[in-house]
């Protein structure tokens, strides 16, 4: 695939995570990364600007969303994702797989594809690994995922290997359909909780690979500690020369703890999420500003950030906004949360290049920069 390729910059003497670049046609993406959600060409209540403003290096859109509104023949006709919504950064597009299986209305898995009905106006649609393909294509993204069956936690394991089987079938035909150069396919390791299937997903999908692997149906509502198990099973097996993407995950704890054990991309639409809720990252943990606690209090968010939210309105301002719906509420909490991971990375590829990340992590374990009851799922 032209212009793309990844370096292993610096790998940590404490713990082995490593720090890299990866290259795109768009620019260069500095690892371990945390891809901010704009799941339907936006970043909810922030403008391109303010996401370059914070530091965001690549952001992440949903082929589902915009295959049902506005078309992804309406996207081409723009000139792609990167015109449509004026970012002239790094794209990666999902195959809209997560959201057939859990958000549509679902009538039909075959080996062929998938049947269901729009959760817009329920009208039919098919998607299969080719339709996938298409449909990113169009979008124009740099990076495209592998279209595959997210099988839930908690199913059996011959289902689960059904799903798998499955899932190894259409990577296949997806790498058949892939043909644009200016587009990198990432293929998706799948196998649920079930180790032996985890691995053998690794070893049978990874070939497929050639600038970057997926490690998909985590953070769907298993414990932490599983998903961290299953992370340790595949470390061993993820190859050198390219970066390995962890989908779904954004809550603090989990970037920390994915980057030791050889994650370089996260992606989640968590902190905006829960901004909209009026809860925002902070170095002592998470803090819900709706709460009447901080009705008068006159202190920042997070006394130990700098971003613009920080230093001009107070947790009393904040809560005000986010009690009465204003979407001004929004917008600050969001580009806080933001901004808090986006350093929190910056912070964590230093500790790296220092070979401090073991120092770093147990630091911010005492510090408690976790959000325990926050379970980081996708839309």
């Amino acid at each position: 695939m032209s212009g793309f390729s990844f370096k292993e910059i610096h790998v940590c003497k404490q713990t082995g995570a490593r720090v890299g670049e990866f290259t795109t046609p768009h620019g260069v993406i500095k690892t371990p990364v945390f891809m901010p959600v704009g799941t339907q060409a936006t970043v909810k209540t922030l403008a391109p600007y303010e996401l370059e403003m914070l530091g965001a290096q690549i952001i992440l859109s949903n082929t589902y969303h915009l295959y049902m509104r506005p078309g992804e023949e309406t996207v081409r006709h723009f000139g792609g994702l990167h015109t449509f919504m004026d970012w002239h950064k790094p794209i990666l597009t999902d195959s809209g797989g997560f959201q057939v299986f859990s958000l549509a209305r679902l009538n039909k898995i075959t080996d062929d594809g998938v049947e269901f009905n729009s959760h817009i106006d329920g009208s039919r649609h098919v998607f299969t690994p080719e339709k996938s393909i298409d449909i990113q294509n169009a979008l124009g993204a740099d990076i495209i995922m592998a279209f595959d069956e997210c099988s839930a936690a908690g199913c059996d394991k011959a289902y689960a290997a059904r799903a798998l089987d499955r899932t190894l079938n259409w990577l296949e035909r997806c790498k058949k359909r892939h043909t644009n150069a200016k587009q990198m396919l990432f293929p998706i390791i799948q196998g649920n909780m079930f180790e032996d299937l985890r691995l053998r997903a690794a070893r049978e999908t990874i070939p497929f690979a050639e600038c970057g692997v997926a490690i998909g149906g985590l953070s769907v509502g298993e414990s932490k500690s599983v998903m961290y198990k299953m992370l340790d099973v595949l470390r061993p097996e993820y190859p050198v020369n390219m970066p390995r993407y962890l989908m779904g995950v954004g809550s603090p704890d989990c970037l920390a703890e994915g980057v030791l054990r050889g994650i370089d991309m996260f992606d989640c639409v968590l902190p905006t999420r829960t901004a909209r809720n009026g809860l925002a990252f902070t170095h002592g943990g998470k803090l819900t500003v709706r709460n009447a606690v901080y009705k008068e209090d006159a202190s920042p968010l997070d006394p130990e950030c700098d971003c613009y939210t920080c230093t001009h309105f107070s947790r009393g301002y904040l809560r005000h906004l986010v009690n009465t719906g204003e979407v001004l509420g929004a917008r600050l909490i969001s580009y806080h949360n933001l901004y808090y991971l986006t350093r929190l990375m910056e912070k964590i590829r230093a500790a790296i290049l220092k070979d401090e990340y073991g120092d770093f992590i147990a630091e911010m374990r005492e510090r408690r920069e976790y959000t325990d009851n926050v379970k980081p799922t996708d839309i």
